[in-house]
């Protein structure tokens, strides 16, 4: 397995120690994962083909769809709705 491959499965495991944490210790290491992972994805379809790129970036998407549905709503500039997390309080 190349370098690429063995960062990717580090990350993926990362990530699932980070989901065990309790939210409000979710935050520090999920930016660092999340700005992390363009970096490794594009690593990725470097070594391994586009279609590995594409898997990649799939999976990333699927993880991590609701900070960037947030982080997206604050570029375009509309503020996100009230409970937009739909988490009960």
């Amino acid at each position: 397995m190349s370098a690429a491959g063995i960062a990717a499965c580090l990350w993926v495991l990362a990530a699932a120690v980070v989901a065990l944490l309790p939210m409000r210790r979710q935050y520090g290491p999920g930016f660092v994962l999340l700005g992390l992972a363009p970096v490794l994805i594009l690593w990725l379809s470097l070594t391994y083909g586009w279609w590995v790129g594409i898997v990649a970036v799939l999976a990333f998407v699927s993880m991590f769809r609701r900070p960037l549905f947030f982080i997206g709503k604050r570029l375009i500039g509309k503020a996100p709705a009230a409970g937009w997390d739909r988490r009960p309080k």
